[in-house]
């Protein structure tokens, strides 16, 4: 819903039909371009003057909750369909455009009793409302545990050679173990190669002679191997931090490596299953959400206009949409109906 829109209550002295007749001329006279809607509010049940007091101290806390919560909604879906790489879905009430919905605003008696009294009305509409919101902190929670798995073993995936998963770079081949030697990996800083090739085999006694080779090369290190007796194996790794690398604790296992892939194939599809159903939930409690809000709206104008205009009940609601620069323009004919001379 890009446009701007205006819920307005007017009073109606001689009739609501010669005074609508009035707005519309006004409005088309002097500011053409502003769409301009009846917004039918039933008879509800009026109650006693105090309970309508006590209602309206309430109504503009709930409608700032309530409009809160379709905005979250909406901002969550704006991010899901920016993730997903969809384009944006026009926001729907059962299938009907939310601007539709609002200029061709029915009462839902099924849902809403007339008859029920206000403080009820609205108790509910807040009511399911926070429910809503419950809702959505505990299915946003989840998919975000899930992303963020997904981003720790992307992290680890792609990182330096200092952090990330060296399991996709070393192959069975380049890991000797036996009895008594042992296969380390070296990080050592991309420009410090020279150093550790002419170094390794004096940082420790037992170290098997040329055995160091280069398995990868990133933009800021170099993943060597080098083999060793295993008895000497922590002298070599004090040794070689002292000089600036670092040697990784890594043990080769095929059924590792492929547990992990399986893990992480599993987060994937969790990942993908989890935002597809948010954003299709997100979708139907948006719907929900502005169609209690409009609601909402309606016994607002209801109980406003008659503690501002009196009883009974005589008053015309109507939904405007001014541009920014003619909402000067609108506010004036609004006022100006407002005047006793104009009713």
């Amino acid at each position: 819903m890009a446009n701007r829109y205006w819920v307005v209550s007017l009073p109606v002295q001689k009739s609501a039909s010669t005074l609508w007749n009035s707005l519309q001329d006004r409005i088309s006279k002097h500011s053409f371009d502003t769409p301009l809607y009846r917004f039918n509010i039933p008879n509800l049940r009026v109650g006693t003057l105090d309970s309508l007091l006590a209602l309206s101290d309430d109504l503009f806390k709930s409608n700032t909750f309530i409009e809160g919560v379709s905005q979250k909604i909406r901002r969550q879906i704006e991010e899901l369909e920016r993730v997903s790489g969809l384009e944006s879905n026009a926001l729907t009430v059962d299938g009907v455009p939310i601007d539709s919905y609002l200029t061709r605003f029915v009462w839902d008696e099924a849902k809403y009793p007339t008859m029920s009294p206000l403080r009820e009305i609205v108790d509910g509409i807040h009511t399911l409302v926070a429910k809503i919101e419950d809702d959505l902190k505990v299915r946003v929670a989840e998919y975000n545990n899930v992303r963020s798995q997904l981003n720790a073993i992307n992290r680890k995936q792609s990182g330096s050679l200092a952090v990330r998963d060296l399991s996709n770079m070393v192959k069975p081949e380049d890991i000797i173990t036996s009895e008594h030697l042992v296969t380390l990996l070296a990080v050592v800083p991309k420009y410090s190669q020279k150093d550790w090739l002419s170094s390794y085999e004096t940082l420790t006694t037992y170290v098997v002679p040329r055995s160091s080779k280069k398995l990868y090369e990133d933009n800021e290190y170099a993943l060597y191997t080098v083999t060793l007796f295993g008895r000497v194996a922590d002298n070599f790794r004090t040794s070689a931090r002292e000089r600036g690398f670092q040697i990784r604790d890594f043990e080769y296992s095929p059924e590792a490596q492929e547990s992990r892939k399986q893990e992480l194939e599993k987060l994937v599809q969790e990942q993908d299953s989890l935002r597809s159903s948010l954003l299709q939930w997100c979708y139907t409690s948006y719907g929900e959400v502005f169609s209690s809000w409009m609601h909402f709206c309606a016994v607002r104008i209801f109980a406003e206009s008659i503690l501002r205009y009196g009883l009974p009940p005589s008053f015309l609601a109507c939904v405007l949409s001014p541009s920014t620069k003619g909402e000067k323009k609108v506010r004036s004919i609004l006022e100006g109906l407002c005047d006793s001379t104009n009713r």
